[in-house]
């Protein structure tokens, strides 16, 4: 493990990722106010410690229907269309309000486009079990309690750097001692299944759902949209070992993207792959594109598929998410695969939304 010098001489090799992370939730006078740096990938990524003070949120704090836990901010896998990058802005922006980064450090976080940060510069929370616990006696006290605990709402909790810093287990490990939770994951790791033993025991007292993403059967087009995620087999596989040994889990297909992964043809084929994985359930949405994300995803539209590039443009202008004909039409299209295939006819928002869309519509941007 490399903890950047005081200094920014060179780093300092210490070999207990665990034991420094509870270490550096103390803050002594003389530590300084530049963000440790816990380890370095040879592309250029660095994993940097975040202090935290809660690590469960609240839907009173982000006006969504569920609360949410990130172990990381920032993600490895870095796809074109993720919509978390805001996220991982928003904590830049507060550790440079903070003095944590100096106005010469704050390209570096940013990134040169203002989006490569969120793949190159991953915040690793330090002291997360210990500040779990106290969240979740906040959650049981509170009024919204019955409300569903999300895993991996704007960052992978199985990304690569779960290996080293097992924030995602530390997590599961707390939850797993509760009864009568409602808690949902999502990932695009086969790693999830390293933790079958906890999830089993969530299970056991809980109601559990593991969504594992995958927006296409092609492994061309995810190259392009997913550079450094794995690949659809590997996944699949995943979640034949998640049910095989009895957890619930299946396939969340989203983004699905207008006129690239929307076919019939190409939904079709997931849903039968994922029958095949003997997935419990599959889910689907559309592409949102925020602003924060659009000069992420745009250019690759305006390289790889040209002729969709001002169709998108147009559509989204003005919003973040898909032109509502579009998601009503698309929700149609997802029911009739699920029926044919045998799933329950649902969408993720029947589970973690109150809100749901009539399918009616024609399917077009």
């Amino acid at each position: 493990m490399w903890v950047k010098g005081r200094s920014g001489g060179p780093a300092v090799r210490r070999s207990n990722p665990e034991a420094e992370l509870a270490l550096l939730t103390v803050r002594p006078a003389d530590r300084p106010a530049a963000l440790p740096i816990l380890d370095e990938r040879r592309r250029g990524t660095k994993f940097v410690t975040l202090d935290c003070h809660s690590v469960l949120n609240s839907p009173e704090q982000t006006g969504m229907d569920f609360w949410s836990i990130n172990p990381y901010i920032g993600c490895e896998f870095g796809c074109t269309y993720c919509y978390a990058r805001f996220a991982h802005r928003y904590v830049v922006e507060r550790a440079h309000a903070a003095q944590r980064l100096a106005d010469e450090q704050l390209p570096e976080y940013r990134g040169a486009n203002g989006w490569e940060a969120f793949e190159q510069r991953i915040f690793v929370k330090a002291g997360l079990q210990t500040v779990l616990r106290s969240d979740l006696q906040r959650y049981h006290r509170s009024a919204e309690r019955n409300a569903p605990i999300v895993i991996g709402t704007a960052t992978d909790p199985y990304q690569p750097a779960e290996r080293r810093f097992r924030l995602t287990r530390l997590v599961l490990a707390e939850l797993a001692k509760c009864e009568g939770l409602s808690v949902g994951i999502i990932t695009k790791s086969p790693l999830v299944t390293r933790d079958i033993d906890v999830l089993q025991r969530i299970q056991q007292h809980n109601d559990l759902e593991v969504h594992v993403s995958l927006i296409s059967l092609d492994t061309d087009l995810v190259r392009v949209l997913e550079a450094r995620s794995p690949m659809p087999a590997v996944r699949l596989r995943a979640v034949a070992r998640l049910t095989d040994a009895g957890v619930n889990a299946g396939l969340i297909v989203a983004p699905v993207l207008p006129g690239i992964s929307d076919d019939v043809e190409r939904l079709d084929a997931l849903f039968a792959a994922a029958r095949t994985a003997h997935a419990r359930f599959v889910t689907a949405s559309p592409l949102r594109l925020y602003p924060g994300i659009r000069d992420r995803f745009l250019p690759v539209l305006d390289e790889h598929f040209p002729h969709l590039a001002e169709r998108y443009r147009r559509a989204y202008a003005g919003r973040g998410a898909a032109p509502p004909d579009y998601a009503r039409a698309l929700t149609r299209r997802v029911t009739k695969l699920q029926e044919k295939y045998g799933f329950e006819s649902r969408d993720m928002r029947a589970r973690y939304r109150k809100d749901r869309l009539d399918p009616q519509g024609e399917l077009a941007l």
